[in-house]
């Protein structure tokens, strides 16, 4: 029976020394690259105004032309290519600092580019609406759904993102949205097919999209009375 006991514990000892052996996931929060400065120093000079209306996120956003697309001269560009939501908290000063009236934020794609666990990315986005609350109560914030990826068109760098984590993403974002008083758009039905996968006529490599996507995108928001 005594040598049982003592087989027993071996076992549950060399079990604990390989559960604790295993490496734990590096998560990759670094932002600020030459682009990112860049364009940020920009942001910077450019001077507060009143009721600003922020469209605020990575390429997908700064690919737009809001002004143009929106006819409503109070809406400005703060997409920043290859952002992640790490960079966007770093930056949510110069965001805030004209207390805007609205904020629409699309961020998230390239944090599951790098294979970041969506329960780290949720965390990272209640951070960054907190800040905006407490920073900046009176602005009203549109929390946009992460776009669906068309699989089969994505380049090798783009491979961790699949369409089934982009839907668990954004279920989590619809549930985190009204918790900080947020109002979750929607936008990812807009472009998907059948199969769930985004529409090849509104992307031109699985990821970015074609002007009439942003066309299909503002109409959206404009129907919906959000702009």
């Amino acid at each position: 029976m005594r040598s049982k006991i003592v087989s027993l514990a071996a076992i549950l000892v060399t079990s604990g020394l390989s559960l604790s052996a295993q490496p734990k996931q590096v998560i990759d929060t670094t932002y600020a690259n030459n682009s990112y400065k860049h364009r940020l120093a920009f942001f910077k000079q450019m001077p507060d105004t009143r009721k600003e209306i922020i469209f605020l996120g990575n390429s997908l956003t700064e690919a737009g032309e809001w002004q143009e697309l929106t006819g409503n001269p109070k809406v400005k560009n703060r997409g920043i290519s290859g952002d992640v939501t790490y960079g966007i908290i770093a930056r949510l000063d110069e965001v805030l600092s004209s207390k805007p009236a609205k904020i629409f934020i699309l961020t998230g794609t390239n944090d599951l580019k790098r294979g970041i666990p969506v329960a780290s990315i949720t965390a990272t986005f209640e951070r960054m609406l907190s800040i905006i609350k407490t920073q900046s109560p009176k602005t009203k914030i549109y929390l946009q759904s992460v776009f669906p990826v068309n699989e089969a068109m994505t380049g090798e760098s783009y491979k961790k993102i699949t369409n089934e984590v982009v839907v668990l993403l954004n279920e989590k974002l619809k549930l985190m949205a009204p918790k900080y008083g947020s109002v979750y758009v929607d936008l990812h039905h807009l472009l998907t097919d059948s199969n769930g996968q985004l529409k090849k006529e509104y992307t031109l490599d699985g990821i970015h999209l074609w002007p009439d996507a942003y066309k299909v995108w503002v109409d959206y928001l404009k129907s919906n009375n959000y702009l």
